[in-house]
């Protein structure tokens, strides 16, 4: 069953505001048009609703996921040890790079959140984006094949 793009958010700049968005652009070996970070490994990432959930749930708390700072933001789809997949959102392909890993920047939101989210990809995603195009929420999220031996 696929899964679904629930958020959206692009970054102007680095520690600067996420900005949410229903429709952006993509460019592939670039991004997000629009976000600070362009091209290398870290092009786009991914956070999954659930994780996002049992995280705030296991610190008594509620916060808005975009303090994470991820660019989307998906329910439905597992990235758990997803390296080197291809992840399609919408009609774009993202090729999975690697897990996240949560910065002191979470304890600054919620004190524990960087040590909660460390297990298990609980950081998310990063991804490089494989074909121009544009994405929105609502877009159907499934994994493009179950093929996990794609060389990076």
């Amino acid at each position: 069953m696929p899964g679904a793009l629930e958020h959206i958010w692009i970054k102007r700049a680095k520690r600067g505001p996420m900005d949410a968005t229903v429709l952006a652009s993509l460019r592939a070996d670039r991004g997000l048009v629009g976000n600070a970070n362009q091209g290398g490994r870290r092009q786009i990432t991914i956070l999954e609703a659930e994780r996002w959930s049992a995280h705030t749930s296991a610190l008594g708390t509620t916060l808005d996921p975009s303090v994470r700072r991820a660019n989307l933001l998906v329910r439905g789809v597992t990235l758990s040890n997803s390296r080197g997949r291809v992840l399609r959102i919408g009609v774009v392909r993202v090729r999975i790079a690697g897990e996240t890993k949560p910065c002191h920047q979470m304890d600054e939101v919620h004190d524990g959140l960087q040590a909660i989210m460390r297990d298990d990809w609980g950081g998310g995603a990063f991804a490089v984006v494989l074909d121009d195009g544009a994405i929105a929420v609502g877009d159907v999220v499934a994994w493009e094949t179950d093929d996990v031996s794609v060389p990076l």
